[in-house]
């Protein structure tokens, strides 16, 4: 049976995350493994309002084909709000409407990527982006993060060997680390990208997201013909709705629009209006703020979880947004290990090596913290505790 399946599917991991979550339906368990916005936090009876509004407002038409670029009232009002949050100056076509950004994510690598291309990504990075670029079968070429962002002395061995085709980042709040990239830090990658010829893929889902410190300049400020956006409505609205986009140069935005339409012709037409009206009609940045104060409030409290129940020998990251925090036990130590006493314990997590690409990060751990209480997270610290302290013996 093997042999019927397409060359490229083959090799591609499944999604680990998926997987687990099938444990996290038995309600008696404290789950830190998703990486869900809290379902508490969704504006039901503002988009209900919204979806009203545009049955009356579009009638029929709502229903119907459009285009594959998007509603253009809604890519306007995208391109409003980068200026008026990041000073970036984009025009409505030079933004594509996508179904989630994931789908961004996979437009960018059908039109970008061939077999063997070197595709650096930070080390760990993002799941389902390595599944996603996966199927492209690119040459991955890791770089590792540390505490104020990408290596850039790991980044410029990579161009000592030949300039890479391009970077996939995730510099606000990143996913599975919290990390937030340092404002020298994207100024040095910056640096040292410019003037080649490659290209820079800034996916942003988290970075509205913040609760503490101050943001640094996107790269599209600072390398703006070779940057390439993806931002999605999962994180701030609500992530059944998949609606995410992406901003690009014209140059290269021509072919992604052709991708997208030979995937699905274009994203839902209605979800589109009713995501504008939504917007056209509330306080957007009110409602944000809403869900920053709730997730700063999950994030302390997972810290002091941590450092009240973890021995001292676990590390973790203290993130400034997002919704997850990084943990690395002792090396000689393997999560894998830990998520099977874990789980006998009822409380769940994401081994860190399932968002590399060679095999490392065995001691490491992704915690979710967006979709628990406060003392739903102090009892899950303190049953992950008791876990690693079984592990150690």
């Amino acid at each position: 049976m093997d042999s019927i399946f397409a060359d490229r599917i083959t090799g591609v991991p499944r999604s680990f995350i998926r997987e687990i979550l099938k444990v996290a339906l038995d309600h008696t368990f404290i789950s830190f493994a998703g990486g869900l916005p809290n379902p508490n936090l969704f504006p039901v009876k503002e988009l209900k309002k919204a979806a009203n509004k545009v049955f009356r407002t579009f009638g029929n038409d709502v229903l119907q084909y459009a285009d594959s670029e998007g509603y253009y009232g809604l890519r306007e009002a995208i391109a409003r709000r980068y200026f008026e949050k990041k000073g970036l100056e984009i025009s409505p076509e030079e933004i594509l409407i996508t179904t989630g950004s994931q789908q961004g994510i996979d437009l960018i690598a059908k039109c970008l990527l061939n077999e063997g291309d070197s595709l650096v990504i930070e080390e760990p990075s993002y799941l389902a982006a390595i599944q996603a670029f996966s199927l492209y079968r690119p040459r991955f070429t890791p770089v590792p993060l540390r505490d104020e962002g990408m290596d850039t002395d790991g980044l410029k061995r990579v161009y000592a060997a030949g300039s890479p085709k391009m970077i996939y980042t995730i510099p606000n709040f990143q996913n599975p680390s919290g990390i937030t990239y340092s404002e020298r830090n994207r100024h040095e990658i910056a640096d040292i990208v410019s003037g080649k010829r490659t290209l820079l893929v800034e996916d942003d889902p988290y970075g509205e997201l913040r609760f503490a410190g101050s943001p640094a300049p996107s790269f599209k400020k600072l390398l703006p013909e070779s940057t390439i956006l993806l931002g999605t409505f999962s994180k701030i609205v609500s992530p059944s709705l998949r609606l995410g986009w992406l901003a690009a140069p014209e140059a290269i935005m021509s072919k992604l629009i052709i991708a997208k339409q030979a995937a699905d012709l274009h994203t839902s037409y209605f979800i589109q209006c009713m995501v504008y009206q939504y917007l056209k009609d509330n306080d957007i940045d009110k409602h944000i703020e809403k869900i920053r104060e709730c997730y700063g409030r999950q994030c302390r409290a997972m810290i002091n979880g941590i450092e009240e129940f973890f021995p001292a020998s676990v590390t973790h990251t203290r993130p400034e947004g997002g919704m997850f925090l990084w943990a690395a036990l002792p090396e000689y130590m393997s999560s894998r290990d830990l998520i099977d006493i874990a789980i006998k314990d009822k409380v769940i997590f994401v081994p860190g090596d399932t968002f590399f690409v060679n095999g490392r990060g065995a001691n490491t751990m992704r915690l979710n913290f967006t979709c628990s209480g406060v003392e739903e997270i102090r009892t899950g610290t303190e049953r992950l505790g008791n876990a690693i302290k079984k592990l150690l013996k």
